[in-house]
């Protein structure tokens, strides 16, 4: 594997060198091809999806195939307007000056993409990289192999390996894969591993994008509309069976809707899944029975007040709730990654901020109020990835607002423009003439000191 990794690594590298991938006329196509690429076996990315995660054609359509094709229309549409050189307005001390900004490739870039969402978040940050004019080598999650595999196909038959290259595999391969020099980094994943990523760049130096996770608050207040809120909870918790890195991961209710708003989302749970979710073509699985166990482990001594059905065998997890009492169990200290919901009722706004503080810079916050104030009080004072008020992961559909997080889950922005721009760098540079230039930036200062500090003032 270590010769055959530093093989793909010379070749691109070669190939970056020739300066072929900065040509905006063949990333254009290429991405192009990508789409009808894509197009042409969406039954088989539906059906891999199925395999790995038993997502429905609908879930797989709406969270995977349709994300994907927005960013490449995107890309397609735009990629020459973000390929050309900017002019910026000249400093006064440097007339007279033409300024511009170049934005151009890192080079070999490497991402490695987890199993969640694994069609989507291998593609997604491709798109950029390849737009950008960089090379990528992609490692997939070994998890979703189904997915990974015709992710492989696809990749294959639109880009010569030089260019992009898939290599399949599991930590094993990853870790090979870190101890070599990149120009840039994008890995999707756990904080833990994000970690190891991280220092395993900084050894060369090389810029990162992480995305990671974190545990999200959901705070419903007194005044939210009950039914809505549920209904909004229900979907953004439960859809791809809780597997969502920005899914609300715990709810912080007013004591007052408490049990109504439980109520409610019980009810929501059996009209969208049915009194048995197992059954339900639209119920998700989970992928693989390590995290079944995982999961299930997070359940002990937990006061389940609905759902709480396991069959590891068919990696089917019940949609689930728990009260929550002890801010300290197993199940409040890990993120969750799952279909469990943790509900805890609050009296007043110093919970809260007790609550959030524990859980510092998650990578989504939720807020369901219909008073402003208290919406805008958690946009001031806390620091999250993204978020919405009124529902929930909703904020990750528009390709206009970056998505990303910060601190412990994550750095770096990407979607829409802001995938090309993590990719890229933007090289400044002003041009001058020679038919004048002004002495009084040249020593000695001893005469014309006065001078420079009146005239730097009127610039300051």
């Amino acid at each position: 594997m270590k010769d055959i990794i530093k093989n793909i690594i010379n070749k691109q590298r070669t190939f970056f060198n020739s300066k072929k991938t900065f040509n905006v006329k063949t990333r254009k196509e290429l991405l192009i091809k990508l789409k009808k690429e894509i197009v042409g076996n969406e039954k088989e990315i539906e059906n891999a999806l199925f395999k790995d995660l038993g997502k429905s054609e609908g879930e797989s359509y709406l969270t995977e195939l349709h994300f994907v094709y927005s960013e490449l229309n995107i890309a397609i549409k735009n990629i020459n307007k973000w390929v050309r050189r900017k002019s910026v307005r000249s400093s006064l001390l440097n007339f007279p000056s033409s300024d511009y900004i170049i934005p151009e490739p890192y080079g070999v870039t490497l991402h490695i993409s987890p199993w969640n969402y694994p069609f989507q978040l291998s593609i997604a940050p491709l798109i950029g990289a390849i737009a950008a004019g960089n090379t990528v080598v992609l490692k997939p999650s070994e998890y979703s192999f189904n997915t990974s595999t015709i992710l492989e196909k696809i990749i294959e038959n639109v880009f010569p390996e030089e260019l992009v290259k898939v290599v399949q595999g599991g930590p094993e391969e990853a870790t090979e894969l870190l101890k070599y020099s990149w120009d840039y980094i994008f890995f999707t994943g756990s904080v833990n591993v994000g970690k190891i990523v991280a220092e395993k760049a900084a050894k060369f130096l090389t810029p990162t994008t992480l995305e990671l996770g974190g545990k999200n608050p959901c705070i419903i207040d007194e005044t939210a509309s009950i039914k809505v809120s549920a209904k909004r909870i229900v979907w953004g918790k439960f859809i791809n069976c809780g597997q969502t890195c920005i899914a609300p991961d715990f709810l912080i209710v007013n004591e007052k809707i408490k049990d109504k708003l439980v109520n409610e989302i019980i009810n929501q749970i059996k009209y969208i899944y049915g009194d048995d979710p197992q059954s339900s073509e639209s119920y998700g699985r989970i992928i693989s029975k390590k995290h079944i166990n995982f999961l299930s482990s997070l359940l002990n001594n937990e006061n389940i007040i609905h759902g709480g059905r396991i069959d590891s065998e068919n990696k089917y997890f019940e949609p689930t709730l728990v009260e929550i009492k002890n801010f300290n169990s197993n199940l409040m200290q890990q993120e969750i990654f799952g279909p469990i919901l943790p509900v805890f009722g609050y009296k007043d706004f110093i919970e809260i901020d007790e609550i959030i503080n524990k859980y510092r810079n998650p990578l989504a916050l939720y807020i369901f109020t219909k008073k402003t104030k208290f919406g805008e009080k958690f946009l001031n004072n806390y620091s999250f990835g993204g978020g919405a008020i009124n529902d929930t992961i909703v904020h990750i559909v528009n390709d206009r607002l970056p998505f990303g997080g910060v601190g412990n889950s994550g750095m770096g922005k990407y979607h829409g423009e802001s995938t090309f721009k993590t990719f890229s760098h933007f090289k400044p540079y002003i041009s001058k003439p020679f038919w004048m230039d002004i002495p009084l930036r040249y020593p000695p200062f001893k005469k014309k000191i006065n001078f420079l500090k009146k005239a730097l003032k009127l610039i300051e």
